[in-house]
């Protein structure tokens, strides 16, 4: 019998291919790790197609250029942030309670997200387009606002002295977060950013 007509003759297996989105997400994943690498302030796109094993030109058939890359990584820092914060003073009515949960998110979102955390600081934009730091600057100011917000909460909830001044104390908590990103990504992601945060929050909020 010719094998080539036998019915039993198993077929080659067949290379999928990546749903839609999908490979768009691989390339972002990617990026964001070879953030956390060292050397990482000097990802190049020949590099990131070299790490998932495609050419430059599949990277901008997704993407128009690196810079639309580094703003899909900082989409996705917004989208988890705020989600995260709307989740908390939705469900958390006490002031000072969210300011305590929100500060531990963002902490925490750096400890996870090591690469991540350089789009944060801006230390992988340097190099960037400018718009991309401008963008990280806004997303700080909303993350500013929302402390306030607690601030302003507590205030009215008599939890924090009345003549506490809650723009004033929102950049302090700004300042700490953004403190504790830098350290952690200048100390080779090992000093982790919620370390002593339990002795150092109640200062913070109180």
């Amino acid at each position: 019998m010719d094998p080539a007509t036998d019915s039993d003759t198993p077929e080659a297996p067949r290379r999928s291919r990546p749903k839609p989105g999908e490979r768009r997400l691989q390339i972002l994943q990617a990026l964001a790790s070879m953030l956390q690498e060292p050397g990482g302030d000097r990802v190049t796109t020949a590099a990131l197609a070299a790490r998932l094993k495609v050419s430059e030109a599949a990277l901008y058939r997704h993407f128009a250029s690196k810079a639309q890359m580094f703003e899909g990584l900082i989409e996705f820092i917004e989208a988890t942030v705020f989600g995260l914060i709307n989740q908390i003073t939705t469900a958390q009515e006490d002031g000072q309670r969210q300011l305590r949960d929100i500060i531990a998110m963002l902490l925490n979102f750096s400890e996870r997200n090591p690469g991540m955390t350089r789009v944060l600081i801006g230390d992988a934009l340097v190099t960037e387009d400018d718009r991309l730091q401008l963008r990280i600057n806004q997303l700080v100011d909303r993350i500013e606002t929302s402390l306030r917000q607690s601030f302003r909460l507590a205030v009215a909830q008599n939890t924090l002295a009345a003549e506490t001044d809650a723009s004033a104390r929102a950049a302090v908590v700004i300042a700490f977060v953004q403190g504790r990103w830098l350290r952690f990504a200048k100390s080779g992601f090992r000093r982790l950013p919620a370390e002593g945060l339990g002795d150092q929050i109640a200062t913070l909020v109180a």
